[in-house]
């Protein structure tokens, strides 16, 4: 059994993040010690990654709670946990283009000032540069 310290820890969440998630139900099988202090089984782990997964891809609360549901009302419930998963799937594929074409960008403009720095050349590209070059000219 885990602490909610040990959960952070061990899963890189914060604990505020754990004890708000477990507030919002979506730990339904955690158990509390005669301290009242959360305990988290294996299987609580297994709960624990598909939140944090369908967290990161920014799947509302509510929607993994609906997701959580489903799974304890069990198996005549897949059809529609297949739906939540595959639209979340949808959903981090498209934020995969979107990073990808950042990292692009990013990678050109490393290039860019790279070939700067090595040829001890001036950033035309940079607006202050041409706001200054205005200003000499006038």
């Amino acid at each position: 059994m885990y602490t909610i310290k040990e959960v952070a820890d061990k899963m890189d969440i914060s604990e505020h993040t754990l004890r708000f998630w477990a507030k919002s139900g979506l730990f339904p099988f955690v158990k509390r010690d005669s301290n009242n202090i959360r305990k988290f089984s294996e299987n609580d782990l297994e709960w624990v990654k598909i939140v944090k997964c369908l967290r990161s891809v920014g799947t509302e609360n509510k929607k993994i709670k609906r997701y959580i549901d489903l799974c304890i009302v069990g198996d005549s419930t897949i059809s529609e946990r297949y739906g939540i998963i595959h639209a979340t799937k949808l959903k981090a594929q498209q934020q995969m283009k979107e990073i990808q074409k950042q990292l692009d960008m990013l990678e050109f403009k490393e290039t860019f000032y790279k070939n700067l720095i090595k040829n001890n050349l001036k950033d035309t590209w940079n607006p202050m540069n041409k706001i200054q070059e205005e200003e000499t000219a006038v």
